[in-house]
């Protein structure tokens, strides 16, 4: 067991990428949103960034059998295990297909790549873009 308060976060990453990588199945200490302390065996998919900053494990919940995301700054501990998945992972049904970008007007795209990226929306540019 590794306890997470003991070691940088960037140790906790790498474990939880290996394990990703090599499929192995991760037990987690978890305090959830309430401050209830969990013990949950996960098969992990995917780390992601959240709009917040904070980094997520997107994984499977053996408890559960769904897809959940667990906060890497709620993990407590966590022990990495040889036991390879057995949940399948459900396919992805959110997507939807982005507006088709404009080919023809220097100005129009320029926005149009503005707004597909939600950070640097606000951003204007300093120079008058020629058309």
């Amino acid at each position: 067991m590794k306890l997470t308060n003991r070691q940088p976060q960037t140790r906790t990453l790498a474990d939880l990428y290996r394990s990703i990588d090599k499929q192995h199945a991760v037990t987690l200490t978890y305090v959830d949103d309430k401050g209830e302390e969990t013990v949950r065996t996960v098969e992990g998919h995917e780390l992601r960034t959240t709009a917040d900053g904070d980094i997520v494990l997107v994984a499977m919940c053996r408890l559960r059998g769904d897809e959940r995301q667990f906060r890497i700054s709620h993990i407590r501990a966590y022990t990495i295990h040889r036991i390879g998945y057995i949940l399948e992972r459900p396919a992805p049904t959110t997507y939807e297909r982005p507006a088709p970008a404009p080919a023809d007007d220097v100005q129009a795209l320029f926005f149009y790549e503005l707004a597909r990226d939600k950070d640097d929306a606000d951003y204007r540019p300093r120079v008058r873009l020629a058309a």
